[in-house]
């Protein structure tokens, strides 16, 4: 059941503790001068300002009443003007950073996590894929972009993720469970059970999840055979899900809290990128990830009372 006393604490609490812990999370590096004139806004601020303009989910213009906030209560040195935010969301570095970041906060609850799922689900750009005339009765589709991302199934922690085309050569699910449950034990999670749907079954993917010290259970597809051609581990996880369903499944439905998770991003933060740019809406949904993991950290101080 809910814990409303601690969900309430965290309501209530939410926006204060966001801006506090989102400045201890990103590193203040020495303030970087120009030869002539004003000095150049440090990457905490421009970072900072980048990541509370996609928690507040307002435009860059109007926005900048809470960065005026964020001034006065001494987060930031210098107020960037939007203009400067958006040019720096469009980093095609930035990335790599933002996932570093992401990691980061979600290794606040390592010490809780032990198991963990993994999945992928669409986010909708302003722009539309190609489509047919109106008058041949079809309509616009929006453009996605596709996350791939690790949960923890305590607390909806994203521990790892990725952002692809929602199409094309690389979009597969299957691909990303190796390197992103890798990131996630690298990270000091100690994964125990790992829990995915037939689109990761894969004789590598079970290796990589038993290699870590973790027990995998993802369904096998209807025409899998308990052949190892090189993996023990999946002619042993073959016997056991076709011999022990039920119990298999028991671990298995861990998994729904994936889908719990995405509901809860895209309810908080929107299923909408903004940002005009493919890269800057990579970023953009890199940042909802990361505003998800703080405000998660919040709530799991007050339910779990982790200091």
């Amino acid at each position: 059941p809910q814990a409303w006393s601690a969900y309430n604490k965290s309501q209530e609490t939410e926006k204060a503790r966001f801006l506090e812990l989102l400045n201890d999370i990103i590193e203040n590096p020495e303030q970087e001068k120009r030869g002539r004139g004003q000095p150049k806004i440090n990457e905490h601020d421009i970072l900072f300002a980048s990541a509370l303009k996609v928690y507040s989910q307002f435009s860059l213009r109007r926005f900048m009443s809470d960065l005026n906030e964020a001034k006065e209560k001494g987060f930031i040195e210098k107020k960037p003007c939007f203009a400067s935010v958006g040019h720096f969301m469009q980093k095609e570095t930035l990335a790599l950073q933002l996932k570093e970041l992401i990691q980061k906060s979600a290794s606040v609850l390592k010490g809780v996590e032990t198991k963990f799922s993994i999945d992928s689900t669409g986010f909708r750009t302003k722009h539309f894929s190609p489509y047919c005339q109106e008058k041949h009765g079809d309509t616009k589709q929006n453009k996605f972009l596709k996350l791939h991302a690790v949960i923890g199934c305590k607390t909806n922690i994203i521990t790892a993720c990725e952002v692809t085309e929602a199409e094309g050569k690389g979009t597969g699910d299957s691909p990303f469970l190796q390197p992103l449950a890798i990131q996630t034990a690298n990270n000091g999670f100690e994964i125990k059970e790992f829990s995915a749907d037939m689109a990761y079954s894969s004789r590598e993917g079970l290796e990589t999840i038993h290699q870590i010290g973790g027990m995998a259970y993802i369904p096998f597809r209807s025409n899998a055979t308990g052949k190892a051609r090189g993996s023990g581990q999946w002619k042993k996880m073959f016997h056991y899900f076709q011999l022990n369903q039920e119990e298999f499944m028991s671990h298995y439905h861990a998994r729904s809290n994936v889908e719990s998770t995405f509901g809860a991003l895209k309810a908080k933060f929107n299923d909408c990128l903004k940002s005009k740019t493919t890269s800057a809406q990579v970023n953009e949904l890199l940042l909802k990830v990361l505003c998800f993991n703080i405000v998660q950290v919040i709530h799991e101080t007050n339910e779990l009372g982790i200091k």
